[in-house]
């Protein structure tokens, strides 16, 4: 390659000095004319294709996902206030149920002292009506006893009289108002001690 560049050279310098293209050196800041040119070019085909498709595109990305952000708040907002009002709603029905609750025991605990009241008065009446019957029961055996005692003591006070007497009683009044006399007279016996 060096042969070339020789060549080049020379070919040059018999051309009354021409200055080749690569022999001048570039400028760092600005580029050729033909760079700028073409660079310029290929960048406002970029941006139309950009501008055309890619940016609507982006553009419309962009609002769907606002909207749905928006649309999430505004869902998230009603969702809580929902959310709230169903809240209160299960307290105050809660509490509801609470002072019903309270009334249902508050009747129970009354309805449960009546029924106590009226056993305990059932009770009661059947106690003194098993009493009474008991008292009935007693006075109607003791009458029986008293009557068996009268009888027998009758008929032995008859026996010791008789063997007293050494005859028998024979007629049944004066037997009888016998007995009355002696049981009689055991009675006032009775009542004065």
């Amino acid at each position: 390659m060096t042969n070339v560049n020789a060549f080049i050279v020379a070919q040059g310098a018999e051309a009354g000095h021409e200055t080749l293209p690569l022999e001048t050196t570039p400028s760092i800041l600005l580029p050729a004319a033909y760079d700028v040119v073409w660079s310029l070019v290929v960048f406002i085909i970029v941006f139309l294709v950009f501008a055309k498709y890619v940016l609507p595109r982006f553009q419309e990305v962009l609002l769907e996902r606002e909207d749905r952000i928006k649309g999430g708040i505004e869902r998230a907002e009603v969702a809580q206030k929902e959310a709230k009002a169903a809240l209160e709603k299960n307290n105050a029905e809660l509490a509801e149920a609470r002072a019903e609750a309270a009334e249902i025991r508050e009747a129970a605990r009354t309805r449960g002292k009546e029924i106590e009241a009226e056993a305990r008065a059932r009770a009661e009446e059947e106690s003194r009506r098993i009493v009474e019957a008991g008292e009935k029961q007693l006075l109607a055996s003791r009458e029986q006893v008293v009557s068996e005692l009268r009888n027998e003591m009758g008929q032995n006070s008859i026996n010791l009289a008789e063997r007293l007497l050494g005859t028998e009683l024979s007629d049944a009044t004066r037997r009888s108002n016998t007995i009355d006399d002696f049981l009689s007279e055991l009675d006032n016996v009775s009542t004065r001690k």
